[in-house]
């Protein structure tokens, strides 16, 4: 990871965001409209940390390239510089191999967690150690692993509805949109801009439904549009962050209902953006972890029920040493994003 420090010069952006403020007043806040559709689903941390705070009378607004996404935030005093972070976000595990840590989250080269769908072997020669892969058979009480569950970098907010609505975003709008956000084209910012327009204009997977949801009501929306309004929402959640231990599976892992659920992965941009998949292909498990300082961790793992249609090539079988479509291959989230399953 690496920190790069640079100058955005902000009044298009000021302005814009002071207008979009003023008219979205009137409508329900995200929150509000998560209590409206889910009274009895109380929300995870991954959706309540990026909900945005009532900056009416901020003075400022800074725009930045975090490690994990190109953040949209405001804060008081002057309008002045912005720390731009490049790098990955997740969690970081260790396999025991050479003690190298092994990445779980998004490879910024990759977006989403699109090297667990359909890894080429370019990507795994690029990166050997993106993710730790297990069998579902070896989630059990005393099984242990080395674990890093990283604070997320990713400090993108969400925008209202109404306010995302009014940002372009399509790959044929791009200069609009840098325009918007004061983004040099050509730019880091720019590049992964762009990235994330496209993976989400990308199709899906077969047997898969996708959407990226642009604000938390259109996630609230297609999710409760797959799955009913009798929902339970969860993201993982750990005391220590930031450091590598060794973690122990106890006795309070639970299987949630059902193999059809709603993934959300949180993007790479200048505001908020979920990219969501839909399957029935899915077994969604929330793993209790105690670390060997004690510390305790509630895991979310998703383990993928049929890989027939994955790279034989993929990093996973490599890891596992088993064939396409043979067992279920699990893999934990890391803290910014979401499972949605039905009650």
């Amino acid at each position: 990871m690496f920190r790069v420090q640079m100058e955005f010069l902000l009044p298009n952006i000021l302005v814009f965001l002071a207008i979009a403020l003023v008219t979205s007043q009137a409508a329900l806040s995200p929150e509000q409209y998560w209590n409206f559709v889910l009274p009895n689903t109380p929300m995870p941390k991954a959706v309540k940390d990026p909900l945005q705070p009532d900056f009416v009378d901020e003075k400022s607004t800074s725009v930045g390239v975090g490690k994990g996404g190109v953040n949209v935030n405001t804060g008081k005093g002057k309008p002045g510089g912005t720390s731009v972070n490049v790098g990955n976000g997740g969690a970081n595990v260790n396999t025991g191999h050479k003690g190298k840590p092994v990445y779980v989250g998004v490879n910024p080269k990759y977006g989403r967690f699109k090297y667990f769908y359909a890894a080429t072997e370019n990507q795994l020669h690029d990166d050997p150690n993106v993710a730790l892969f297990f069998l579902e058979k070896d989630m059990y009480p005393s099984k242990t692993m080395n674990l890093n569950f990283a604070e997320s970098p990713n400090k993108a907010t969400f925008l209202s509805r109404q306010t995302a609505n009014s940002i372009p975003f399509s790959s044929d709008k791009l200069p609009e949109i840098y325009n918007r956000f004061s983004v040099k084209q050509g730019s880091m910012e720019a590049e992964i801009i762009k990235n994330t327009i496209r993976e989400c204009e990308e199709p899906g997977i077969k047997g898969e439904v996708k959407y990226c949801a642009t604000s938390l009501e259109s996630m609230i929306d297609f999710s409760t549009s797959v799955l009913g309004k009798n929902v339970q929402v969860v993201s993982t959640e750990a005391e220590n962050q930031n450091q590598l231990q060794k973690y122990t599976i106890t006795d309070g892992t639970k299987k949630m209902a059902g193999d059809k659920s709603v993934v959300c992965h949180k993007q790479n941009y200048a505001y908020a953006v979920f990219y969501c998949h839909a399957t029935q292909t899915t077994r969604a498990y929330m793993v209790s972890l105690a670390g060997a300082d004690g510390s305790k961790a509630q895991a979310v793992a998703v383990c993928h029920t049929d890989t027939s249609a994955w790279n034989p090539k993929h990093l996973a079988f490599q890891v596992l040493k088993v064939k396409p479509g043979t067992v279920p291959v699990c893999h934990f989230l890391p803290q910014d994003h979401v499972v949605w399953v039905p009650n």
